[in-house]
């Protein structure tokens, strides 16, 4: 990048910035989060010169670099506010929870494929893109009504991470049958599974041994734990994005794994953990939400609207169908299903990854691709502002229940 480049660019982002400093003071008169402020106003820019010239080669590498670093500090500091006792009380039901609002949606994507007239190979792709959550989306909002470490905010969280294997598995699976090496998939899978014991074993060790004496060895000072933090971060998300297990999963382990020695440190402590969500929430997950915005095709949703509408509610209510599943059985109140239902239901980064490599492979033709980013574009707008909308009417309730089992 150019020095020139690099200007327009700083330019352009506070441009971005301050346009969302004035629809977030308006939005949150609303009660709805700020920080959806960010990708209403990169959704209305996308065709406009400033939206080409930040989707331009130059620019989008910086800028999707600060866009992941967005999603790996947002994630972070969700990290650092779960419990993991609190988790392993609704461990089953988070399982129950993945399989239901996977397999469903899963189902649904390839009825509505196989109804459309396209072949089993197509629609067992396509019903795999309605599967993940992009639950980077989705945990901001959380934070923002108090709601992560309430049953609602575990189980989006649980599943969440539950689904970012099944995304890796996803694209893994399509990257090798893309390139005709079925024979792969056993050891691409086999790869997966043994980066994510050894994700679950680093972490075990950091946290029973190797944090707490880092943490010992510079005074008890917020620069010095701020130090530690990124070390761990950074050390964690590069890992699990270097061995395909995603920089999602490492982040939110990293918060995890930080926990304790943000709680052994008290004061200190809060004051890291009041800076990370600052940076968070003020800078780098502003961007992120940017990126997403820009990345939305409202005009391939509109060119394209039968299939881009039948591909979002064959994910849409396929989640909500699974989890509903769960009301019968005892596992969830209703309006608890209708939260998780649709937190569960954003998306973004894989079914748009996958559908890249389909259409690059000429395996679907424009029609399908755009129809798929359209329906992407079309959970982006409907899923955060309903989900605001759906914790400002019932978020009260949903806080009253910290933690708690829903085996009961």
């Amino acid at each position: 990048m150019t020095d020139h480049h690099l200007g327009i660019l700083l330019i352009e982002i506070a441009f971005l910035l301050a346009l969302t400093f004035l629809l977030a003071s308006l939005l949150t008169r609303i009660r709805i989060p700020g920080i959806l402020g960010a990708l209403f106003i990169a959704m209305a820019l996308h065709y406009t010169p400033i939206g080409e010239n930040l989707l331009s080669s130059e620019i989008q590498v910086p800028l999707s670099l600060l866009a992941d670093l967005g999603v790996v500090f947002l994630l972070f500091f969700i990290g650092i506010q779960i419990d993991p006792g609190e988790m392993r009380g609704l461990g089953r039901n988070i399982v129950w929870l993945t399989v239901l609002n996977t397999v469903t949606p899963f189902l649904l994507g390839i009825a509505v494929m196989l109804a459309l007239g396209y072949g089993w190979v197509i629609a067992f792709v396509i019903g795999l893109t309605r599967m993940p959550t992009a639950e980077a989306v989705i945990v901001p909002i959380l934070d923002e009504f108090r709601l992560i470490r309430t049953r609602i905010g575990t189980f989006i969280i649980g599943a969440g991470v539950l689904d970012d294997i099944v995304e890796v598995i996803l694209v893994g699976i399509v990257s090798v049958w893309i390139s005709k090496k079925a024979a792969d998939v056993t050891s691409t899978i086999t790869g997966i599974l043994l980066s994510l014991v050894l994700l679950v074993l680093l972490a075990w060790i950091s946290r029973r041994w190797l944090i707490p004496r880092m943490s010992s060895l510079l005074p008890r000072h917020p620069r010095n734990l701020m130090l530690l933090s990124m070390v761990v971060l950074f050390s964690f998300a590069g890992f699990s994005e270097y061995s395909d297990l995603g920089m999602v999963v490492g982040a939110i382990v990293a918060g995890v794994m930080m926990r304790p020695t943000f709680e052994k440190m008290r004061e200190v402590g809060e004051q890291v953990t009041q800076t990370i969500q600052d940076i968070s929430y003020g800078f780098l997950g502003i961007i992120f939400f940017f990126w997403v915005g820009l990345n939305s095709d409202v005009v391939g949703m509109i060119q394209e609207p039968v299939l881009a509408i039948l591909l979002f509610l064959a994910a849409f209510l396929g989640k909500l169908i699974g989890v509903f599943i769960m009301v019968p059985m005892g596992k969830l109140e209703t309006k608890e299903a209708w939260a998780i239902g649709i937190g569960l239901n954003a998306r973004l980064t894989t079914e748009i990854i996958v559908a890249q490599l389909l259409f690059t492979a000429g395996i679907i033709d424009l029609h399908l691709f755009t129809a798929l980013i359209s329906a992407s574009a079309l959970s982006t707008i409907i899923v955060p502002l309903t989900f605001a909308l759906l914790v400002r009417k019932w978020g009260e309730e949903f806080r009253t229940v910290i933690g708690g089992s829903a085996n009961e």
